[in-house]
């Protein structure tokens, strides 16, 4: 079990490597540019992540059963990114404005496209059900401590403010599909292929991006930064750990506590670029920090997922 679930771990990897490489060579060749995928930026995070969001309430059925359930998916999820943020508070001082690239790239985790496909190899449609939870809980929180997290330090701080926390696109979204799971809504055929069309195009664009990053990036430091080993060993180790202690004292088990490891084990989200690129962040930090951390999940998600059988 241990080796299939590090050839699962390692053939989501090599996937996310295969887009992003499509997006290096594009960038080197100059036919789709690191300048293009900035000014692109905006697609990604006003229309086609709250997409991604609107799209899972979509897919989950409301009945009395299942919103307790993702309630206490919601919960675990959500109590994982918050320790993820209050871990990282006394790293990385010193490195001025990179700190909060680094900071977000230690709380949020990569749900979207490792943890749901990992959930959805090993655990079937409850696991998939169980991240959804964590994806919307991830949405909720990046784009509002998320944002104000990279805001730091740049002309647009406004620290927390009523109006940034309910008008983002986090929010806004969720507060579409919300209604529409408790109501059982099911959209026309034609808005639902739209709505799965635009939400299909998260991953693939969000990876090309990243390989214009990186095509810009000395990659070089990457294996010699010292932050970057930092961000991964509270990523990959000590946050799962952290969470795998508290998730047996409180009693969680079965597939939920597999899937929670699952989502608290996978490396840094892809939109800690997008969002170092939308708020002026170096995006050459932000993409080698996220292809390292990604690289060493290889190794360390089997352990987590093999723990919480434990």
């Amino acid at each position: 079990m241990f080796f299939q679930n590090m050839s699962m771990a390692a053939q989501q990897v090599a996937i996310l490597y295969l887009i992003v490489a499509v997006g290096f060579i594009a960038d080197r060749i100059g036919i789709f540019k690191q300048s293009t995928a900035k000014m692109s930026n905006d697609l990604l995070f006003y229309v086609i992540t709250p997409t991604v969001i609107v799209q899972s309430f979509l897919n989950m059925e409301f009945n009395k059963e299942t919103i307790s359930s993702f309630l206490l998916a919601f919960l675990c999820m959500f109590a994982t990114l918050t320790v993820g943020i209050l871990i990282v508070i006394p790293f990385f001082r010193k490195d001025g404005s990179n700190s909060t690239i680094y900071k977000y790239a230690v709380s949020y985790g990569n749900m979207g496209y490792m943890a749901l496909p990992l959930c959805q190899s090993l655990l079937g449609s409850e696991g998939v059900f169980y991240c959804s939870a964590g994806v919307v809980a991830f949405n909720i929180l990046s784009f509002v401590h998320g944002i104000w997290l990279m805001k730091k330090g740049t002309d647009s701080d406004e620290g927390f403010k009523i109006k940034s926390i309910i008008l983002n696109p986090g929010v806004l979204s969720v507060a579409v599909g919300l209604p529409l799971f408790i109501l059982g809504v099911d959209l026309p055929e034609i808005i639902g292929g739209a709505v799965t069309h635009i939400a299909n195009l998260n991953t693939p664009l969000a990876m090309i991006f990243l390989g214009t990053y990186i095509a810009n990036a000395d990659l070089k430091s990457m294996f010699i930064q010292k932050q970057n080993y930092i961000v991964s060993i509270l990523k990959l180790l000590v946050l799962p750990g952290v969470m795998f202690c508290i998730f047996k004292l409180i009693g969680i088990t079965g597939t939920l506590i597999t899937a929670c490891m699952i989502s608290a084990s996978v490396p840094s989200a892809t939109n800690t670029v997008m969002f170092a690129a939308k708020y002026g962040k170096d995006t050459g930090v932000a993409s080698t920090v996220v292809a390292f951390c990604s690289l060493l999940s290889v190794l360390t998600i089997p352990v987590m997922i093999a723990l919480s059988h434990v």
